[in-house]
């Protein structure tokens, strides 16, 4: 089954205490895609400008990404500059050039109307809702958030959350959103706004399911040099939707395996800048990974 995924697409300028990239191929919905085509066919709905580089235009033709609902419109596309500190968890924001994205609308084509599995990334919660309304009955939807959306845009997003099987933001997030510091008593919270599942980020500490049939504890895969982080959470739940779209049997029969496959692809993508490295994965990368991981956990 196919996985349509709505979202940012930019060029991010990254800085680290050791090296400087400008302009990789970046945004919420380009690490989310590439994550998930790992496992299924993906629908990519975005807007570029006529800067948009033709390799990586290339890059989603590669993992086999359906373009045609990917605009591109005259003007600049959306471009994010950003600088991390030593610890590589702490970032602030340089420079941020909405360009065509500003007055971005998705719509969908007629044959992404259809799809079963549905990622609504980082994007306004409003356009978020714009997407689902666009939708024929998918199977199960899943959107991730950001702290500007709880700042901007609540309302917005609290309908949204009305709407969603499976609700994912980090840590910090559910704590502004529920505010309770205990991840156990947000999780029940957010539960009673609507989804069936809420995932919580927890960065180098995995995440945390809760669902029917209880909590889920996932690790993060254990990294010995992180190179730079950004889209690390997008391919988490990229490659977790991608990895559910094509499992057989339910949804709860397969969400915690496939959050452990997620949080191996946001393994290697923190070990290159942007995809460099997400996009020269295999599949028996991820899987070799996936096994130590499973032995990591066993006990």
């Amino acid at each position: 089954m196919s996985v349509l995924i709505v979202g940012s697409t930019a060029l991010d300028s990254i800085k680290t205490p050791k090296a400087e990239n400008p302009r990789l191929l970046g945004g919420s919905a380009s690490h989310a895609a590439v994550a998930a085509s790992f496992f299924s066919p993906v629908k990519l709905v975005g807007v570029v400008g006529n800067d948009f580089p033709k390799p990586y235009i290339q890059l989603y033709k590669r993992r086999k990404i359906d373009l045609e609902g990917l605009q591109i419109l005259p003007g600049k596309t959306f471009h994010w500059s950003g600088e991390y500190e030593i610890n590589m968890n702490n970032r602030r924001t340089l420079l941020t050039e909405l360009g065509v994205f500003e007055t971005f609308t998705p719509t969908l084509p007629n044959s992404h109307q259809s799809a079963p599995f549905v990622l609504l990334a980082n994007i306004a919660p409003s356009l978020q809702s714009h997407v689902l309304s666009q939708m024929q009955r998918p199977r199960f939807v899943v959107a991730d958030t950001m702290d500007l959306w709880l700042n901007i845009a609540l309302p917005d997003l609290l309908r949204l959350i009305k709407r969603l099987d499976c609700f994912v933001l980090n840590d910090s997030e559910a704590h502004q959103l529920t505010q309770t510091d205990n991840v156990f008593a947000a999780l029940k919270q957010i539960h009673k706004l609507g989804p069936k599942y809420v995932i919580i980020k927890k960065g180098s500490h995995g995440s945390i399911l809760s669902g029917p049939r209880g909590f889920f504890i996932c690790p993060a895969y254990p990294l010995h040099n992180v190179v730079d982080p950004t889209g690390a959470g997008d391919s988490f739940v990229g490659a977790m939707i991608g990895c559910l779209a094509v499992a057989k049997g339910s949804v709860e029969d397969n969400i915690r395996r496939a959050m452990v496959y997620g949080a191996v692809v946001a393994s290697f993508c923190c070990e290159g800048f942007g995809l460099q490295r997400t996009a020269r994965l295999t599949r028996g990368q991820i899987e070799k990974r996936a096994k130590e991981l499973q032995k990591l956990t066993r006990f």
